[in-house]
C-alpha cells in the first residue's frame, strides 16, 4: 500500500482530512449496520440535542506503525468500555463494544495510506464520538443518535522535544462531587477552556484541578491524568471519583510496576505533600507523558527536583517503556495491541 505524499516528520497536531469515516445512526430504539462515508461533514437539525444540551461524548486513541511494520491500535476495548460509561451517565444509547473496536478497525483501514511510517515520529489519532442527533426543545434525552469514527495523521504533540512544563494550582473547579468528571463527555472539556485559555495568558501551560468540596487534593488537569514519583521511587496517582480513568495512566502503572519493578500506589494525594515528590507529568493519549517542572501555587513556587530541562529518569523510564510496547519494540502485554494489518 502506498503512503500519502506527507510531510510526516513535519505533522503538527492538528486536523488533517482523511479519506473514510465510519457513520452509525440510531433511530427507533436501535443501531443501523453503520458504513464508511467520504464525506467530513455532518447535517444535523438546529435543535439537535448535541447543540441545545450538549449531549455528546467522546474518545481519543491512536494507531502506530510497528517497527516490523504492522498497523497497530493500542487497548481499544478500554476506549469501548469507558464509552459505555459515559453514554449510561448522559443517557444516551450504548454503542456495543465490539461493534465499537470492528468500527475503529474498520475506519483505520480504509485511511491506512494515512498511517505514518515507523519512526517519523507521527500517529494516527483516532476519534470515536456520538452526540444526540434529533431535535430536543424541552431538557430531556434525545431521541436518534449518531456514532461516527473519524482518523487523522498528527504529529508529535511536542514539536522540538519534551520540555517541563509549568503548572498552576486552579482556583475554578473542573468537575463537582457525584457530577460528570469521570466520564469523558464534551460538556467537560467546554468547561475547562475558559480556564486554560487564562492559564496560557498568565503564563502557565496547564491547570491542576483541586477537589471541588475540599480545594485540598489533586485530581487532574483539564484533559490529562498526573502521575507522581516519589524520592524513594514510588509511583504515585490521585484517586478520586472525579477523574477521567485515563487508559495511558493506568497502563503507566502496569509498566511502573511489572516491566520496571517499581511500586505503585494510588491515592488521594493532598496539595501539601506537592513539595516531597522527586518528579511529576501528565499522562494521556496525545503526549503519553507530558513532564512538569514547575508547580505554582497561588505565587509559592514549588519546583521539582527533576528540573526544567528534560523527563526525570524514572518519568522517562516509563515513557520510554510505553511507547516501546506501542512501537512493538517491546512485547506487550496479552490483549495490549490489536493488530489491524
Amino acid at each position: 500500500m502506498e503512503k500519502k505524499n506527507i510531510d510526516w516528520s513535519n505533522l503538527g497536531f492538528g486536523y488533517v482530512d482523511t479519506d473514510k469515516r465510519f457513520v452509525s445512526n440510531y433511530k427507533n430504539g436501535a443501531w443501523d449496520e453503520g458504513a464508511l462515508v467520504s464525506d467530513p461533514n455532518v447535517v444535523i437539525n438546529e435543535c439537535a440535542g448535541v447543540l441545545q444540551y450538549a449531549q455528546t461524548c467522546f474518545e481519543g486513541m491512536k494507531a502506530y506503525t510497528t517497527e516490523d511494520g504492522h498497523i497497530v491500535t493500542f487497548r481499544p476495548d478500554l476506549n469501548a468500555q469507558r464509552m459505555e460509561e459515559s453514554c449510561k451517565r448522559l443517557e444516551m444509547p450504548v454503542y456495543p463494544q465490539d461493534k465499537f473496536v470492528e468500527a475503529v478497525i474498520k475506519t483505520v483501514e480504509a485511511n491506512a495510506a494515512y498511517v505514518p511510517p515507523y519512526g517519523t515520529g507521527a500517529t494516527l489519532y483516532i476519534r470515536p464520538y456520538m452526540f444526540g442527533s434529533s431535535a430536543v426543545i424541552g431538557v430531556k434525552p434525545a431521541q436518534e443518535y449518531q456514532f461516527r469514527v473519524f482518523t487523522t495523521p498528527v504529529g508529535p504533540y511536542f514539536k522540538g522535544g519534551v520540555k517541563p512544563l509549568t503548572i498552576r494550582v486552579s482556583d475554578i473547579d473542573r468537575a463537582a462531587p457525584n457530577g460528570t468528571g469521570h466520564i469523558k463527555a464534551g460538556l467537560n472539556y467546554a468547561m475547562s477552556l475558559y480556564n486554560i485559555v487564562d492559564a496560557h495568558n498568565q503564563g502557565f501551560d496547564e491547570n491542576m484541578y483541586l477537589d471541588a468540596a475540599t480545594k485540598t487534593y489533586v485530581e487532574e488537569t483539564g484533559g490529562a491524568n498526573f502521575i507522581f514519583v516519589t524520592k524513594d521511587g514510588k509511583v504515585v496517582t490521585p484517586k478520586s471519583g472525579t477523574i477521567l480513568p485515563s487508559i495511558t495512566r493506568r497502563s503507566l502503572l502496569t509498566v511502573a510496576k511489572d516491566y520496571l519493578g517499581l511500586e505503585v500506589e494510588e491515592r488521594r494525594i493532598h496539595k501539601d505533600e506537592l513539595k516531597d515528590f522527586a518528579e511529576c507529568g501528565l499522562c494521556g493519549t496525545a503526549a503519553v507523558i507530558s513532564p512538569v517542572g514547575k508547580i505554582v501555587d497561588h505565587g509559592t513556587e514549588i519546583c521539582l527536583p527533576s528540573g526544567m530541562t528534560e523527563m526525570g529518569p524514572v518519568t522517562k523510564k516509563l515513557y520510554d517503556t510505553l511507547t516501546g510496547i506501542q512501537m512493538g519494540r517491546l512485547e506487550a502485554p496479552k490483549g495490549w495491541i490489536h493488530v489491524i494489518q
